[in-house]
Order: structure tokens, then sequence, then C-alpha cells
């Protein structure tokens, strides 16, 4: 190594010889594994993400309801609904529900305070009924004190949409609380006014679960 001194003072250092004395290490980057894992590391193992997603879309995936409470005022098919209930993701099947008798009384004593809250206290004092021909409908007439009518109207048809109806029994009361444990489209309700209305009834509509997202 080599030293210079120059007017200053200072001492300067050769570095040729000390970089030449430094080796560096060699990695051998064929001896490597870069790929990354597949997302099935097992036989038979799925991509949960993908397959949520592909539920999502799925329409045929049957419909669920998780109850957690939703108070909505809805409008479909020309009908403005109360619902307390959405249909959900992930929760009980509605097939499911609709075959449990126990739900009867968790779908009435759950709507009950509502209709209350949203009508009034005092249905029972002669003004009000209501309708359509659910185990629910006749336990919440009992609950509301309210008359309840069975078979105001018979359907003629099997599908849902454009359902038609014809008169049995018209309520003597004035205001009917038309009333349906899921609605989808909104149809039945729309045909339970075309019927009563046009013969002076006042019609509200409420259901636990609004069955569309």
């Amino acid at each position: 190594m080599d030293e210079d001194s120059n007017d200053t003072g200072r001492t300067s250092v050769d570095l040729k010889g000390v970089l030449n004395d430094i080796t560096f290490p060699t990695a051998d980057l064929g001896s490597l594994d870069v790929s990354l894992p597949s997302v099935e590391t097992h036989p038979g193992q799925k991509d949960l993400f993908e397959v949520q997603k592909r539920k999502s879309w799925d329409k045929s995936t049957e419909a669920r309801c998780d109850f957690s409470y939703r108070l909505r005022l809805t409008r479909r098919s020309d009908i403005n609904f109360i619902s307390i209930w959405q249909k959900t993701v992930y929760g009980r099947t509605l097939t499911d529900i609709k075959g449990d008798p126990d739900m009867v009384a968790f779908f009435a004593d759950n709507i009950c305070p509502v209709i209350k809250e949203m009508l009034g206290y005092n249905l029972h004092l002669g003004s009000w009924c209501i309708c359509t021909s659910t185990l629910i409908s006749e336990r919440l007439g009992q609950m509301l004190e309210i008359p309840f009518y069975e078979d105001v109207a018979f359907c003629h048809t099997k599908q849902r949409v454009n359902a038609v109806f014809e008169l049995n029994v018209l309520p003597k009361e004035p205001n009917v609380i038309v009333y349906d444990d899921f609605v989808t489209t909104g149809q039945t309700l729309a045909a339970m006014r075309r019927l009563l209305q046009p013969l002076g009834k006042n019609l509200v509509w409420f259901t636990n679960v609004n069955n569309k997202l």
C-alpha cells in the first residue's frame, strides 16, 4: 500500500491493492426454486374466495335469512310495504324456515310490535282487520285483537306474477292489514290491492322477510 503526502499534511491511500484482495460470494441461482405454490396445495382443496364469488352470482342458490333487524319501507310492483328482515347470503334457508312450525310464533312476535308502532295501539276498537291465509296472519289477528279473514280471496293461478284473485269474503272493516310472510316480487300484494281497493278499503302492507337483495 502506497501512501503519499501533500503539502496540506493529509495522507492519501491507494485502494487498488485493497480492491484486488476482495472476493465476492457467488450464488447458484439455478438451484433456487422461486416458483409460487399453487392455490390448490392439496388434492380436492378449493379456492374459497372463488367458491364464494361464484355463489354470489349463482341465482340458483337458495335464499336465506339471518334475521338481522332491518326495518325498511320498500316499493315494489307499485306497492309500499314494510319489512323487518332482509334476504341474506348466510343464515337459514327459506325452505327450512317455512317448514318449521315454531317460526309461526317467531314471525308474529317480531312483526306485531312494528304494526302497533306504525298504525297505533288502538287497532282493536273496530276499524281494522287482517287478511291473507297464513297461520301467522291468524296469530297476528289474535295478538292485535282484530278480526282475521282467512278466505278473503281465492287465487286462480299458480304463478305469483300476475296472479288472479277472486273475491270470496269482503271484510266489513274499512282498514285492512295485508300480511305476507315473504315478499319477492310484490305481485301477491298488488293483486290484493286490485281486488279490495276499488271496494273502498284502505290497505297497508307488512311482511317479515323482504326476499330480494
